[in-house]
């Protein structure tokens, strides 16, 4: 690595990083030089020249921005000379002219209130004080700093332009915005998106939308990136619009897997107001989405429980507590250990759900204990056995170091959103991406292949490539000849795996399942990101053994820019798994089926283990309605009770003879319950979490409780106590995580003190460890997984005859596709003629034609949308329709719930029916 370059600020030595600017080493060295353009992130810009400088090298001198002016040896820079700082105060007067700026240049800014009548008769839209980003506006800070003269020969001219005020999340009013484009920039450099752009109007360059007025037809994916780098009041959240913070804690997103790195913004009356993303955080970079940025807000409703009750003779009666915890306790001695479940929230933090596990096993004597959104246990299970984690084999940022990147049966853009932006970044570099997946994603709009492969057959088609690079000698030799004979009995599984049969199978061309092939081999390091959502459960254990492979063949696991990443749901599915909070498994990745993986647990618990079989969250709601499971406990925070993978919940509730819910709000959950506690949220309690990453990472309190809510270990260690199970004296969060540290071998160089400064990725053996960003990169400890055979019968799924399944897709834009821009009431709402993409046989069947209405109806009735037919889908049995984010967008802008994000639709494959719309309206729509 070169050395880094040392020069002069100001009479100060300073050390640079090769590449870096000026402004930057400033910056890392504590040195205060002005700017407003520049931002971390982003390419040096030096549009508003603020951080001019006047710099000395080799002879020559010259007056520059600092942003833009790279670090050399022997440089000697000046920042605070006279005629510097009068050049740069009038650059800011210039800036100032164009910007509200009555209460700058005035003596009584510090003591003036918005209600306050301006002593000095500056017009309201010219003061700071009715700005909603008054007191954490840069320009204003800037100007302090410069000591402006409280007297400027230059007038503020408005724009006189609209303030945005119908799309949704936040407001855009470009009358307070001073041109640095940062807005522009982040969302074109960083989010990849081009969503805004610089316009003009009369001449004058001016911040917009890429297309049309609405950020709504501008494929804005609503990250609020744009506001969190805005300067100025420019862009702004609606909500808390005009709020001011107190204070500002660092914590973590729980709205995903990904755990963004948040700082919370918190008023004098202890609400969490905002949430921006935190530029140190290591996992998100500054980053966030829609979900993150928007949906934080659910502590402050007034509609959260504010007490525990119990139902009695079909009442509701408000208790304490501890009444509320000994009726569970009674009623739970009344069932055997396979008559009970514990299912623990997808957000419940490794302290929570350590607990819930440890009390499933010593307390109800029951595996049945999962958590709420570990809905593909299947591919955690071979993951677990061939890698030792559930987790990615590599951070979330080595994407961006990927030549090649494949992504299968995921939609990483709206369900592990920030996940995606590496991707991005990559494709972006000329990485090569290859979408296995039937539906039209976001990242198919970047793909070098898409191969739209028959729902079901994905770990067919994986083999398949595996079987190409095989025939081909395209195989990493290294990788292959760890283990020749396990290589040559891979290679043998491979054989029935035909190109051509594959082709066949998997519905796709075979030109373009070897080219995808050769594409993965030929370009290393490559990634590979997988889920299951349009996989049946009995066949993901099959992919993941699928793409385990192709890593291992190609040499992927172990390299930086590699690996895999399983894409699943839940904030802290990864943890839950790590700290025993899932069927069967046990903390650190055991197995009840293991006698020395029991034994070991027993001994730290004190406990005798039960070897019988729990169930996964889908199958425990199975179990409720066949009668075989009669009381459960459900954490209900972040849990969908219309998500699919549950199925009837209401039915499956209804067939307890016992319920108790841990939730924030009245639900489906509360409303079937005998008791129910109200839980504390995220804003509530410190602990922590572990995200897809394998990066522990600290959730810190940012609010008080004010109702007396539980976190979920507080609420199962008294629930143990009053059962009289023993090992439950847990006192505070950090003691819990005490216990997780002895359970946990990849844990046990973790600690509270550790992760005041950053996450850390397990496994982290010891105090002195710095944790595991890459699996398997050193030999020694970790030896690379074996192959596993590929011998599994290939074949498509069965589907029932005559019925359609729906193949649903979202996309942020599609330029080519006509829409429109729809006001009602006060906001934008996006509106197109959709496109309904049918197989020829099925639409013979069904008696349409291309060019024909059709409208796409639910077995249960909902109508999901009404499109033009085009008869280009190569599948039989399936239709696919294409809408815009859009929808998502103003869906969870106009929710009334006060917690959104769980219910946010995903693209789940249904079951659907078509019905042809008579009439006046058959037009000719062009196949895509």
């Amino acid at each position: 690595m070169p050395d880094d370059i040392t020069f002069s600020i100001d009479g100060e030595e300073v050390s640079a990083k090769p590449g870096q600017t000026v402004l930057q080493a400033a910056i890392d060295a504590g040195i205060y030089i002005p700017y407003l353009c520049y931002f971390p992130e982003m390419k040096p810009y030096g549009a508003c020249r603020a951080c001019i400088v006047d710099s000395e090298s080799g002879g020559r001198k010259m007056t520059t921005a600092s942003c833009t002016l790279p670090a050399a040896a022997d440089m000697q820079i000046t920042t605070n000379s006279e005629e510097i700082v009068g050049i740069r105060q009038g650059i800011i007067e210039m800036l100032m002219s164009e910007h509200p700026h009555g209460c700058l240049t005035c003596h009584r800014i510090e003591l003036c209130g918005p209600q306050d009548i301006c002593q000095r008769h500056v017009a309201v839209t010219d003061r700071c004080t009715i700005c909603p980003k008054n007191e954490r506006c840069e320009l204003k800070d800037t100007v302090r700093m410069l000591e402006l003269d409280l007297r400027t020969p230059l007038n503020y001219h408005r724009r006189n332009l609209p303030i945005h005020t119908d799309d949704p999340f936040y407001d855009r009013d470009y009358n307070l915005c001073i041109v640095c484009a940062r807005c522009v920039r982040v969302c074109e450099e960083v989010r990849f998106d081009t969503a805004l752009t610089l316009t003009s109007r009369s001449g004058v360059a001016l911040v917009g939308t890429s297309h049309g007025t609405s950020l709504l037809e501008s494929g804005c994916e609503f990250c609020g990136a744009c506001i969190d780098v805005c300067p100025t009041g420019a862009l702004v959240e609606r909500d808390y619009k005009w709020e001011k913070a107190q204070t500002q804690v660092p914590t973590v997103c729980t709205n995903c897997a990904v755990g963004c790195e948040m700082v919370a913004e918190v008023n004098r009356f202890d609400k969490v107001i905002r949430f921006r993303g935190d530029l140190s955080g290591e996992a998100n970079r500054g980053q966030a989405c829609f979900k993150g940025k928007f949906a934080y807000d659910y502590p402050n409703s007034k509609n959260r429980l504010k007490s525990p009750y119990i139902r009695e003779a079909g009442m509701l009666k408000k208790v304490e507590t501890a009444a509320a915890i000994d009726s569970i306790a009674e009623a739970l001695k009344r069932y055997s250990p396979s008559e009970v479940a514990l299912i623990a929230s997808p957000r419940g933090s490794n302290e929570d759900n350590y607990v819930a596990g440890k009390f499933a096993r010593a307390g109800l004597r029951t595996n049945n204990v999962d958590s709420g959104l570990n809905t593909i246990p299947e591919v955690f299970a071979v993951m677990r056995d061939r890698l030792g984690t559930t987790g990615a084999t590599n951070p979330i940022w080595d994407l961006e170091n990927a030549k090649c990147i494949v992504i299968i049966g995921g939609n990483p853009t709206e369900e592990q959103n920030v996940l995606a932006v590496p991707v991005k970044k990559a494709a972006r570099a000329g990485a090569k991406i290859i979408v296995i997946d039937s539906r039209e994603t976001e990242l198919t709009r970047y793909a070098t292949e898409w191969l739209k492969v028959l729902p079901g057959t994905e770990h067919i088609l994986v083999a398949g490539m595996a079987r190409v690079i095989s025939d081909e000698s395209l195989e990493h030799r290294e990788a292959a000849a760890d283990d020749s004979k396990d290589a040559d009995e891979l290679k043998q599984s491979l054989w029935d795996f035909d190109p051509g049969r594959v082709a066949e199978v998997c519905g796709v061309d075979e030109n373009r399942v070897r080219r995808a092939a050769r594409t993965y081999a030929e370009n290393s390091p490559a990634a590979a990101l997988f889920g299951a959502d349009t996989i049946g459960k009995d066949r993901r254990s099959l992919l993941t053994d699928a793409v385990i492979n192709l890593a291992l063949l190609c040499g992927n696991i172990g390299q930086k820019g590699g690996g895999i990443y399983p894409l699943f749901a839940g904030a802290n599915t990864q943890g839950s798994w790590d700290v025993g909070c899932a069927p069967n498994a046990l903390p650190g990745g055991r197995a009840i089926t293991s006698a020395a993986d029991r034994s070991a647990m027993e001994d730290l618990w004190s406990v005798s283990i039960t070897t019988e079989q729990g169930a996964g969250v889908g199958e425990l709601f199975d179990r409720m309605r066949s009668g075989q499971i009669k009381a459960a406990i459900v954490m209900a925070d972040g849990m969908d009770a219309n998500l699919s993978a549950y199925g009837d919940v209401s039915h499956a509730l209804g067939s307890l003879d016992f319920l108790a819910v841990s939730a924030v709000f009245d639900s489906p959950w509360t409303a079937a319950a005998n008791v129910v506690i109200p839980a504390a949220t995220y804003a509530e309690q410190t602990s922590t979490v572990t995200n897809l990453e394998r990066r522990v990472q600290q959730v810190r309190q940012a609010a008080e409780r004010k109702h007396g809510e539980s976190a979920g270990w507080e609420l199962i260690s008294a629930l143990a106590k009053a059962m009289g199970v023993s090992g439950f004296d847990f006192g505070s969060p950090e003691s819990v995580f005490a216990d997780i540290r002895r359970a946990v071998p990849g844990y046990a160089g973790i600690s509270y003190e550790r992760l005041v400064s950053k996450g850390l990725q397990a496994p982290c053996p010891n105090g002195d460890h710095d944790g595991t960003p890459v699996l398997f990169a050193e030999s020694g400890d970790q030896q690379l997984p074996e192959f596993a055979d590929m011998e599994f019968e290939m074949k498509s799924p069965e589907r029932p005859s005559g019925g359609l399944t729906l193949v649903p897709g979202r996309v942020l834009h599609q330029p080519e596709r006509d829409m429109s821009v729809l006001r009602r009431g006060e906001m934008n709402y996006a509106e197109r003629d959709e496109v309904v993409h049918l197989n020829g046989a099925d639409a013979d069947r069904a008696g349409i034609e291309a060019g024909d209405r059709v409208r796409i109806v639910t077995v249960g009735g909902t109508e999901v949308l009404t499109g033009f037919a085009v008869l280009d889908m190569p599948h039989s049995g399936f239709v696919a329709a294409t809408e815009l984010f859009a929808s998502i967008a103003s869906a969870m802008q106009d929710s009334t719930d006060p917690d959104p994000s769980p219910s946010v639709p995903g693209l789940e494959l249904r079951s659907v029916t078509l019905i042809k719309v008579p009439v006046s309206s058959r037009t000719e729509v062009a196949a895509d």
